[in-house]
């Protein structure tokens, strides 16, 4: 099958670690992350955090058809076998009331800890808790939502621009980031204090969401570690069979994006609806 970066060779890892795809919102790239989830194979799937926008579906309904397609490819690679544990995020706090339930096979947790091949412990969790602005003052996390909004719609242009170009994938609302003082001080203050987290419980590392920046370093002998997310820059973290962490830069990696597509609008997120909680009697029967 072609796929928007013409990879067509399956990689299999043993743990895989995405977050902040954000379905529901048109600035989501399900094309980049069904084309990832094409050919990345792995044991155990941690969803951390942000995968459904609830945030934007309350404002304005947008499920198209990608959305109930991404959703279908990972209860299909529940179904044959592969662990996927959803840690919600706060876009998608609305599943943090269902700690220990199963959807389709998808385990949900508050946080958890993951044991490497080679015996390290990381804390993983989305983070949102740690950012101040959504702790302690909501609305204005609704305001610098809708700033952000409006960055990535730059980005829609920008993009449509350079691709008739034949120019690669650039995230206008990423770099804007990263030349903003005070997002760059928020950035490093959020790191630390994710790292004092994972201090406090004792472990090797954290691997976190939530601020849309991916990186992996060491913040005073912890490992941290930060999926980004598949609305500016498609990157994802790949555990190794030895233990070995992987940055994967998908918007990089598929470098001229394929034209936009018109995506055909449903109803209802048909994936979601048909899904009930599982008991553990129902899960071991089937």
């Amino acid at each position: 099958m072609a796929t928007v970066s013409g990879q067509t060779d399956t990689r299999h890892f043993r743990t895989l670690f995405i977050s902040d795809v954000h379905l529901g919102s048109k600035a989501a790239k399900t094309d980049f992350l069904l084309d990832f989830l094409r050919t990345h194979e792995a044991d155990t799937i941690f969803l951390v955090g942000d995968i459904v926008d609830g945030w934007r579906l309350k404002r304005s309904w947008y499920w198209p058809q990608d959305c109930n397609d991404v959703v279908q490819k990972l209860l299909r690679k529940a179904r044959k076998g592969t662990r996927i544990v959803y840690i919600p995020g706060n876009h998608d706090e609305f599943l943090r009331g269902f700690p220990g339930t199963h959807f389709g096979g998808i385990e949900v947790a508050e946080r958890m800890i993951h044991e490497t091949a080679d015996g390290k412990k990381y804390l993983v969790l989305h983070g949102d808790e740690f950012d101040v602005v959504v702790r302690n003052a909501r609305l204005l996390a609704y305001l610098g939502d809708w700033a952000y909004d409006t960055a990535i719609a730059i980005n829609f242009l920008l993009a449509g621009f350079r691709r008739r170009l034949g120019m690669p994938y650039w995230s206008f609302s990423s770099w804007a980031k990263q030349q903003v003082k005070q997002a760059v001080n928020f950035i490093g203050e959020f790191q630390r204090v994710v790292a004092d987290e994972a201090r406090r419980n004792e472990v090797d590392g954290v691997i976190c969401g939530h601020i849309h920046h991916a990186i992996m370093e060491d913040i005073d002998g912890i490992h941290y570690i930060n999926t980004g997310d598949w609305v500016e820059s498609c990157t994802a973290i790949a555990e190794h069979p030895d233990g070995r962490f992987e940055l994967i830069n998908w918007g990089h990696l598929v470098g001229a994006a394929k034209p936009a597509k018109q995506l055909a609008m449903v109803p209802v997120p048909l994936a979601l609806a048909s899904i009930k909680p599982e008991s553990d009697e129902d899960i071991r029967a089937a």
